[in-house]
């Protein structure tokens, strides 16, 4: 069984965007602390155009410059101990500035649909090329900002034609409608990877993609309920490492389902969604019997919390005959020999 431990490395949203340091480099380093000590390695999926904002502002703000440097030296470090970086995009970047004294967050246009054809070519193109130049290695898998990838047919052709032909955004059963979100992965495939090609939804055996879904977990209302209290009365190992405030991402009506019925979420290492961890493997190892399965598990640095990192090296000691991996290992050299 392939084990793919992937983190989403970007910033808060929402009201607070949080301190660069605590939200991402420290959590990262915690991380990777776990990651050496079971030589396991982890993909990132880095919001470059931050990193792309930061390098626009550096010139003239002595504070963004160190910023800079600081989460670019982070990346290098990444790709010198063999971990995976990957695209991940967050094109409200392109309206959103630094003000002199903070950041500045306009969500008005999150999705990369909310663009023109023209711009969607231009964002892909120079987002992925920008984080070639810093990890000086081919990109090729891709993750959209806050699962929002439908319609695939306003992305597709910038993908393909910027050579991004894998995707691992979708979640089994997941579905949300807001005013920055929209996705629905109701009638997905239920399988660990596959082939697609207009729509990622369906399944294409010759297509010039392949989505490797993030995996996902069935839970009750409880979880949620847990997920309050403990925001609220737990311990200082559920509290999380960033500083920041982020964006509601869940409409009312979403957020009122949850509470009433069963609802798939992805399996995550996010503060309490780590608890999950081992029940859900166990239950996608039930399910999926092939050796070259892919389990996914989503995170976030700026979300990940001490409880987060225990419940992942008991995870990674209690499943360590697993192959836990990266895109890059996985799929890169695969592709080559199928000539595709």
């Amino acid at each position: 069984m392939n084990i793919f431990i992937t983190l989403d490395y970007e910033m808060f949203f929402g009201t607070k965007f949080g301190n660069l340091k605590t939200s991402i480099i420290d959590p990262t380093d915690k991380l990777l602390s776990v990651a050496s000590k079971h030589n396991i390695t982890i993909t990132f999926f880095v919001d470059i155009g931050y990193i792309i904002k930061l390098e626009e502002y550096k010139k003239s703000h002595k504070i963004l410059e160190e910023d800079y440097e600081l989460i670019v030296e982070q990346i290098k470090s990444l790709i010198s101990h063999g971990h995976d970086v990957q695209l991940h995009v967050h094109p409200h970047w392109e309206d959103s500035y630094y003000d002199g004294s903070k950041w500045v967050i306009v969500t008005t246009r999150y999705r990369l649909h909310d663009f023109s054809y023209d711009e969607i070519q231009d964002i892909v193109h120079r987002y992925k090329r920008s984080l070639e130049k810093i990890t000086a290695k081919k990109i090729f898998t891709y993750r959209a900002g806050g699962w929002c990838i439908q319609p695939f047919s306003k992305i597709k052709n910038a993908l393909k034609n910027n050579g991004i032909w894998l995707d691992s955004t979708l979640y089994y059963d997941g579905m949300d409608r807001s005013s920055t979100h929209f996705f629905n992965f109701k009638k997905m495939p239920k399988k660990s990877q596959y082939r697609f090609e207009d729509d990622p939804l369906i399944e294409v055996s010759n297509g010039f993609f392949m989505e490797i879904p993030i995996s996902s977990y069935r839970v009750s209302p409880l979880f949620f309920l847990k997920k309050v209290f403990l925001k609220k009365f737990g311990a200082t190992e559920y509290k999380i490492y960033g500083d920041g405030r982020g964006l509601s991402s869940g409409s009312l009506w979403n957020k009122f389902k949850t509470l009433m019925s069963y609802t798939s979420v992805p399996v995550s290492i996010d503060e309490h969604k780590s608890l999950l961890l081992q029940k859900a493997f166990d239950a996608f190892c039930n399910a999926h019997r092939e050796e070259e399965d892919s389990f996914v598990i989503l995170g976030h640095v700026k979300l990940l919390s001490q409880i987060s990192l225990e419940n992942l090296e008991l995870f990674i000691q209690n499943n360590n005959l697993n192959n836990f991996t990266t895109y890059s290992k996985e799929f890169d050299t695969r592709r080559l020999e199928e000539n595709v």
